[in-house]
């Protein structure tokens, strides 16, 4: 069978290695504590949940890639709130099935695979900014980051900017936790839109943070953009914000034009979220409570495994926000294995790109009592 040789070229996706072993301990009876995957363990609130229920219609239809203009109003009221930026719910939203789709397909949209455009994003990180690009045809530009783990416009070379269509940035950084400030968001827009690129910000992780840290939160590209969010696209996820990873909802928001030309081909692709599904994200969109809630659960995952690193002298880069603690080791794979083999789950950084070696990520997904029991495994294992 012929493939398409952007498999070869990617091979498997990387934690799927790491969660087999897992389950291979899982099948043989022993205790795992899993810090490998973002799926967080806390039950999705119940408003939202009913609200589901009572989205069910009674003759299932297809859904619309322009989505429900109530979703698209409550995501656009949240993007006030949270921003203080007036969003046209009609011209500057799509809700998404989730982010990672969102994500993978936005490239098709943008990318002459002939011209040779090519797709800017960070290293270490989600792998799929890489991933859409190329089975989209562009040429890509990983640029390693590392330090405080901010992308800067000053890290890309000019031959990526020379060819660069799409520049993705994420912050709160997944694996790192570290968080652009307004500087560095606007730098890289200035140059983005220099470039006649657009400046793509997964935001996904921008309702978990450490409030002593950033009492406001993280900003947004769309606070740099200004009135029309010319030349951005911010990516926004429900999956941490409100448990609801298993729903697959989220929300692409910014430049109307962008957002047009992803609506067609979203239209074409027959990709969109199921109506009830929308009808539980305008309940989550809507509200903040839940948020402030989680957002106090996940720091007290941060606070106990931190504590429990920083007593054994491994130093924690960044982590004040998203859904992950980066913790600098010697050696990622054989720290990984050596934790494995006491049963709680990590990753190595190297599975995040170039930059992650030498790094570990735990994902703040188990219980708290987990949590717990992980950190005093941690100080037997490692003292």
């Amino acid at each position: 069978m012929h493939l398409n040789p952007v498999f070869a070229r990617l091979g498997d996706y990387p934690i799927a290695q790491i969660q087999m072993r897992a389950r291979d301990l899982r099948d043989a009876g022993l205790p795992v504590i899993d810090f490998s995957i973002g799926d967080p363990r806390e039950p999705t609130p119940s408003f939202i949940v009913e609200a589901l229920r009572e989205s069910v219609p009674p003759i299932s239809q297809y859904p619309t890639a322009a989505g429900l203009i109530a979703l698209r109003t409550a995501i656009a009221d949240y993007v006030e709130r949270r921003f203080g930026v007036g969003i046209d719910p009609a011209t500057q939203v799509i809700p998404t099935s989730g982010s990672k789709e969102a994500i993978f397909n936005t490239p098709f949209a943008f990318i002459d695979r002939d011209a040779g455009d090519g797709v800017v994003y960070p290293t270490p990180g989600y792998p799929v900014y890489e991933r859409g690009s190329l089975f989209a045809g562009a040429t890509v530009f990983p640029i390693e980051l590392s330090g405080d783990f901010v992308l800067r416009a000053e890290q890309i070379p000019g031959e990526a900017w020379d060819s660069a269509r799409l520049v993705w940035t994420c912050s709160p950084h997944n694996p790192a936790g570290s968080v652009a400030a307004l500087e560095d968001i606007a730098g890289l827009y200035v140059r983005s839109v220099d470039a006649g690129a657009l400046l793509l910000s997964d935001e996904c992780y921008s309702d978990v943070y450490e409030e002593s840290v950033y009492p406001t939160g993280p900003l947004s590209v769309l606070q740099v953009a200004g009135d029309g969010s010319p030349g951005v696209l911010s990516y926004l996820s429900l999956s941490k914000r409100s448990g609801m990873t298993g729903y697959r909802s989220g929300a692409i928001v910014g430049d109307p034009e962008a957002i047009a030309a992803l609506k067609a081909l979203r239209a074409t692709t027959g990709t969109a979220s199921p109506e009830f599904v929308q009808g539980a994200a305008i309940a989550a969109w809507s509200d903040d409570e839940h948020a402030v809630e989680r957002r106090a659960i996940f720091a007290e995952k941060r606070r106990i495994l931190r504590a429990a690193f920083n007593e054994l002298g491994y130093e924690t880069v960044a982590s004040h926000a998203g859904l992950y603690l980066w913790i600098r080791v010697d050696d990622d794979l054989a720290f990984t294995d050596r934790l494995l083999n006491e049963g709680i789950v990590v990753s190595p950084g190297r599975f995040f790109g170039p930059g992650g070696e030498g790094f570990i990520r735990l994902a703040l997904v188990p219980t708290v009592d987990e949590c717990i029991a992980a950190a005093d495994t941690l100080r037997l294992l490692l003292r």
